[in-house]
C-alpha cells in the first residue's frame, strides 16, 4: 500500500496548506533530501492550536496538536510534489513543545506526530532520528512545532 492510500485507509485528511508566516519555503530541497520547515497545529477550523502543555493542556491534547502539525507537514510535502508518495523515508524530526518549567513529557507529545509518521509510511520507513524539546514559547501561542527531513524516492 501507498503512503498515499495508508494515509486513507486511516481515514486521515490533511489540512489546508499553511501558509508561511514569515521568510521562507515551506519544503527545500538539496539532492534527495527535502527539509520541511517548522508546522504547527492548524486545526479543521484554520486556528492553531495554542496553550502550554503542563499549565492549561495536557499530555493527550499535546499529542494530538504534534499529530496535527505531522498532518501538516504531509500537506505541504503533498503541494511541492504533488503527492506524499515522493517521501521515501523519515530522516529526522526536530519537535518543540510549548511547556512550563520542568515539562517531562515532550517526548510523549512529539509521539503524536511520530506515530502518524510510523503508521503512514511504515516501521522501517516511518522512523527516523528525533529530538523533542520543551520551550517556553512558540510562535502565535502555539502548543508545539514540527520540522522533518525526509528522504525522497527517485
Amino acid at each position: 500500500m501507498s503512503p498515499q492510500e495508508k494515509l486513507e485507509s486511516l481515514g486521515l485528511e490533511l489540512p489546508p496548506a499553511p501558509k508561511p508566516a514569515g521568510v521562507y519555503k515551506p519544503v527545500v530541497v538539496v539532492g534527495n533530501l527535502a527539509y520541511v520547515s517548522g508546522h504547527g497545529p492548524l486545526q479543521p477550523n484554520k486556528t492553531l492550536m495554542t496553550g502550554r502543555l503542563g499549565l492549561n493542556l495536557d499530555v493527550e491534547v499535546g499529542y494530538e496538536a504534534a499529530k496535527l502539525a505531522g498532518l501538516g507537514i504531509l500537506m505541504s510535502v503533498q503541494n511541492h510534489f504533488g503527492s506524499i508518495n515522493k517521501i521515501k523515508r523519515v530522516i529526522k524530526l526536530l519537535g518543540l513543545v510549548q511547556c512550563v518549567d520542568g515539562f517531562p513529557d515532550s517526548p510523549a507529545v512529539i509521539n503524536g506526530c511520530s506515530e502518524l509518521l510510523r503508521d503512514v509510511f511504515g516501521e522501517e520507513n516511518g522512523i527516523g532520528a528525533r529530538s523533542a524539546i520543551g520551550t517556553n514559547s512558540l510562535p502565535a501561542g502555539m502548543a508545539v512545532e514540527v520540522e522533518a527531513i525526509f528522504e525522497l524516492n527517485d
